[in-house]
């Protein structure tokens, strides 16, 4: 008798740690599929692209889709982010260190659907410039340019 409530013990002490081996090992997986979907190209050292936005990049669920470039920002940095293209309708985002979004901006000031966005940095960190497509308008070629603006001496 004993040795068979050993054994059912055994039996029950070793498949806790396997099940958790098991989840672990999932959840491990699950990190490294994520690592891999999501990759935020670094931006040049111009702080300028020319690319092309296509069904392979980040699906918005309206239809269109986004690329996101990583740059470093230092606090106090004033930009103008360019974004244009012939072939969609663009979005500009900048995206803070947290992940929330610090400026965006739909439609230059040129009256065209390019995207021209400024703004001020108040946090140093790693910063990410998304280029999108506005709604179903597509994909295609794009160039953008990310400026530091110097102040007026």
């Amino acid at each position: 008798m004993l040795s068979k409530a050993f054994a059912m013990g055994l039996k029950q002490t070793i498949f806790i740690p396997i099940s958790l081996l098991v989840i672990g090992m999932s959840s491990t997986a699950v990190f490294a599929q994520l690592n891999k979907l999501y990759n935020p190209i670094p931006l040049p050292s111009t702080y300028e692209v020319a690319d092309t936005l296509s069904d392979k990049d980040i699906p918005t669920g309206q239809g269109g889709f986004a690329r996101d470039y990583m740059v470093k920002l230092n606090k106090g940095d004033n930009l103008a982010i360019d974004l244009s293209s012939d072939n969609f309708d663009s979005i500009v985002t900048l995206l803070g260190p947290d992940g929330t979004t610090v400026a965006e901006n739909d439609d230059g000031p040129d009256g065209s659907s390019n995207s021209l966005l400024f703004t001020r940095i108040t946090q140093a960190g790693m910063y990410i410039v998304r280029v999108r497509s506005f709604g179903e308008t597509g994909v295609g070629a794009f160039k953008l340019k990310v400026t530091r603006l110097q102040p007026i001496k």
